[in-house]
């Protein structure tokens, strides 16, 4: 009992501040910068910005309550978290509540969730005990079975239709397998494979997808594709991305977000928004936040106690950064619309709690080891 007070305060002294200011100011840019597009609306309905600060609120309780929680103890039901995941899937594309022509949400009263965000740490935490506990190297062992486990998860979010979703799921998987490292043979092979799998996989792919998903990849491959209409969501993004110049228009002072050129600034396209009133300073500020918080994650994973640990931490830090990447790049036409949002700033309840779920296993993978240290 007397030493309990000193545990409290070692683990106080321990406290990674630095990482929790990041994503508070993240946070923070998001909430700002949802106002900055959502303002007018306020008097019509609740406002986006005070929704979103309510999420990131719910948010930092699941942050806090996961990083608390042993991962090793998360880990022995994550095959239980993945099925029940996988059912809520299901459940989706049976009964979910359609919005915009997809059909992606779970309605519970007056909410709404969306469970092709909640499926991706179930997912990590089956694929990094798989390959923290198989000591067989086999390209069937380290390629084939992981990919068996994902893809049930894959397509059920693509028939949503969630193209953008399916992709950052994937990403676990994908970062997963370069770590764990693959033989040049096996490689060849699973290459092989897919080569001749490619134009068969493609076919079925490109039916899958909704109309104004091909017209959004035909508009990337030609950004004069249409201009007027699907063509026009890049186009305005590019225009604003380019207006802002070195040090932007300054908040709330956008035109093409104040004018509503720019549809959906407050959700995918929010980069593009904080590129105009900000600038290109701005931008890299962003940038420069999410590259040290990215940094952190991937010295949590170098430092990890075991090998379940940095499989968790370099799978969490690889999808927030093919997230990152891709939204960045459609804002700016160097990769195609696919509808992945920004983690910390875009709008949206299901991502901003799965997001901070997320940094608090990364976080509880870092306080596993402090508790080894004296």
């Amino acid at each position: 009992m007397i030493d309990e007070p000193w545990r409290h305060r070692r683990e106080f002294d321990r406290f990674d501040w630095s990482f929790c200011a990041i994503i508070l100011a993240l946070s923070a840019i998001g909430v700002l910068t949802i106002y900055s597009v959502t303002a007018e609306q306020a008097g019509t309905q609740f406002p986006l910005y005070l929704k979103q600060a309510i999420w990131i609120g719910v948010g930092a309780l699941a942050f806090l309550a996961v990083s608390r929680i042993d991962y090793h103890k998360v880990a022995r039901w994550s095959f239980l978290l993945y099925g029940f995941a996988l059912l809520l899937l299901v459940v989706v594309l049976f009964g979910g509540k359609a919005s915009h022509g997809a059909q992606r949400w779970i309605a519970l009263g007056p909410l709404a969730f969306q469970p092709a965000e909640f499926v991706k740490i179930p997912l990590l935490l089956v694929l990094a005990v798989y390959y923290a506990t198989q000591n067989r190297r086999g390209w069937w062992y380290r390629v084939i079975v992981p990919a068996l486990i994902t893809v049930p998860g894959f397509f059920l979010i693509l028939k949503q239709p969630d193209l953008g979703s399916s992709l950052s799921f994937l990403s676990i998987y994908v970062t997963l397998l370069l770590v764990v490292g693959v033989k040049s043979k096996a490689f060849g092979v699973v290459l092989l494979s897919a080569l001749m799998l490619f134009p068969f996989a493609w076919s079925e792919l490109w039916g899958s997808l909704h109309d104004y998903q091909k017209e959004r990849i035909l508009s990337f491959v030609n950004p004069d594709y249409d201009p007027a209409g699907r063509g026009y969501q890049g186009m305005q993004s590019r225009i604003a991305v380019g207006s802002g110049q070195l040090i932007g228009k300054g908040f709330h002072s956008g035109t093409q977000t104040q004018f509503k050129f720019l549809p959906e600034g407050h959700t995918d396209f929010i980069f593009a928004v904080l590129a105009e009133e900000w600038g290109f300073l701005g931008g890299v500020l962003f940038i420069s936040l999410f590259l040290a918080l990215l940094l952190m994650g991937l010295e949590i994973a170098a430092k990890a106690k075991d090998s379940l640990g940095a499989l968790l931490a370099i799978g969490f830090v690889g999808m927030l950064t093919f997230n990152m990447v891709v939204n960045v790049g459609m804002t700016i036409g160097l990769a195609p619309i696919v509808g992945i949002p920004l983690p910390l700033l875009s709008y949206g309840g299901s991502a901003t709690i799965m997001t901070m779920a997320g940094l608090g296993l990364l976080f509880g993978v870092k306080r596993e080891r402090l508790k080894l240290s004296p």
